[in-house]
C-alpha cells in the first residue's frame, strides 16, 4: 500500500464558527490549531495547508482556568534597553482587542514558519457575536458538547 500524500485539487476547505462564550482558552485554542492545520481529516498531509477556514465569535467571553486572568501576563519588547513591557489577560480582555487572546493561544500552537503563517490566515476572532462570513455558510461546532472539562461557568 502506498502513502496518500494531498494533491491542491485533493484539498477541501471548509467554513466553521465557533462560539467561545464560557470555552476554557487553551481547550479552545488547541481545538481551533487542530482545525487549522487540517489534523483532523484523514486525508491530513503534514506539508500542505489542509485546513479549515475558522471563525471564533464572542472572544471576549473566553474563561481561563485558576488564577490566570490576573496572573498570565503577556510580554512584548520595544526594542529599547530596559523595553521590556507586559500585560496581564484581564488588561487585555477588557481592553480595545480581548481577541487577541485567542490569536496569541492558536499562535503559540501553529507551526513559526511559512506553512504555518499560511495556516493562521485562516483564522478570524471576532470579539462579538457578528461575523462578515454568513456568505461561506460556516458550520456550527458546538466545542462545549465535545467535553464537560471545555467550558466553565462565569
Amino acid at each position: 500500500m502506498k502513502t496518500f500524500s494531498a494533491r491542491p485539487a485533493d484539498i477541501d476547505k471548509k467554513w466553521i464558527v465557533i462560539d467561545a462564550s464560557g470555552v476554557v482558552l487553551g481547550r479552545l485554542a488547541s481545538i481551533v490549531a487542530m482545525r487549522l492545520r487540517g489534523k483532523h481529516k484523514p486525508t491530513f498531509t503534514p506539508h500542505m495547508d489542509m485546513g479549515d477556514n475558522v471563525i471564533v465569535v464572542n472572544a471576549d467571553k473566553v474563561q481561563m482556568t485558576g488564577r490566570k486572568r490576573d496572573q498570565k501576563i503577556y510580554y512584548w519588547y520595544t526594542g529599547y534597553p530596559g523595553g521590556i513591557k507586559g500585560r496581564t489577560a484581564r488588561q487585555i480582555l477588557e481592553g480595545r482587542h480581548p481577541e487577541r487572546v485567542v490569536i496569541k493561544a492558536v499562535e503559540r500552537m501553529i507551526s513559526r514558519h511559512r506553512l504555518g503563517r499560511q495556516q493562521m490566515s485562516n483564522l478570524r476572532v471576532y470579539a462579538g457575536t457578528d461575523h462578515p462570513h454568513g456568505a461561506q455558510q460556516p458550520e456550527v461546532l458546538d466545542v462545549k458538547a465535545m467535553n464537560p472539562k471545555n467550558s466553565r461557568s462565569a
